[in-house]
């Protein structure tokens, strides 16, 4: 299983890593590393014929899994279908869900876990252009 390291932080931000994806193995939950406050993210990483030994809901946070490689079938609740690298499932609350990996190679994912129905302005409707001394 990787390990989550905090790479750099400051008063605003912080850096973390899980290491290459390439090779990542196991499930990693990354909100304590990076003191996230308004989502949960984890890495998971499923072998070929293997899918999350349960089933599960949740009473308040949506799930929003994105597939970086391979290919799988997704259920929710009595629904299964195909996924595969580029897939972006959102799961509501309340529901039965399951991932596995059906591919030759292990399917790589991404798990986002944020309350349902809590987004607001987001993207142009939250930012604002800035001035900023640029130290690329």
């Amino acid at each position: 299983m990787s390990e989550v390291k905090v790479l750099n932080s400051g008063e605003k931000y912080a850096h973390a890593s899980v290491g290459a994806l390439r090779g990542f193995e196991g499930k990693q939950f990354v909100k304590e590393a990076v003191g996230a406050t308004s989502c949960e993210i984890s890495f998971g990483t499923l072998p070929t014929g293997v899918a999350v030994p349960f089933y599960h809901s949740h009473k308040a946070n949506e799930e929003n899994y994105i597939v970086l490689s391979g290919a799988g079938r997704f259920q929710v609740d009595d629904d299964a279908f195909d996924i595969a690298e580029g897939s972006v499932v959102r799961v509501s609350t309340n529901c039965d869900r399951n991932i596995k990996c059906t591919s030759k190679e292990p399917m790589t994912y991404i798990c986002i876990q944020a309350k349902e129905g809590s987004l607001g302005d987001y993207t142009q409707t939250d930012a604002e252009i800035t001035e900023h001394e640029n130290k690329m």
